[in-house]
């Protein structure tokens, strides 16, 4: 399974589309609305959201759509980062409510070489994210500084630091 990118893998105008997809649960927007402290009860009291608002029911906090997409965009984009330097835009352009499935995609904006170091580069890219009939909910577009194969050969490879199973007898045990 492929864990990020290098600077060379990234193709300006390449679109990952980030697999598989996320059920979002009532219980999974309280425990980050909790975990937060959002207490807004648009997301925490249905019959407030009911009884109040246009949409007559829970929406899901938006923070935790962004997340959700932002998490999803690793193994493509961000899985060998060095760092996520900017979140440049932010937009929710529709709510999501509990039971609908987020999907994402993101597309290469540009990429720029390092000025200061060789052996790392800036990705510019846009995540999109989309529920389950197609609706766009959420985009934002960030800046990743990404290693370039030369700095993954000198850390060590693609795994750095992951022990190698041994057996008894390779530790010196009976």
């Amino acid at each position: 399974m492929q864990f990020g990118r290098t600077y060379e893998e990234f193709e300006v105008g390449d679109v990952y589309k980030h697999w598989p997809g996320k059920t979002v649960t009532e219980y999974d927007d309280h425990l980050f609305c909790l975990l937060t402290m959002n207490h807004h009860p648009l997301h925490m009291d249905a019959n407030y959201a009911e009884k109040t608002t246009d949409f007559g029911r829970n929406v899901v906090v938006g923070n935790y759509v962004y997340s959700l997409l932002l998490g999803m965009s690793v193994p493509d984009v961000s899985g060998k980062a060095i760092a996520n330097l900017e979140i440049e835009s932010l937009r929710h352009v529709a709510p999501t409510f509990h039971g609908d499935t987020i999907y994402g995609e993101t597309t290469v904006l540009d990429k720029t070489p390092s000025r200061s170091k060789s052996d790392r580069g800036i990705v510019h890219v846009e995540t999109r994210g989309y529920k389950q009939d197609g609706t766009l909910v959420c985009v934002f577009r960030r800046k990743v500084m990404v290693p370039t194969a030369e700095y993954i050969e000198k850390r060590g490879g693609e795994q750095p630091g992951r022990p190698e199973l041994r057996t008894p007898e390779q530790k010196g045990e009976k």
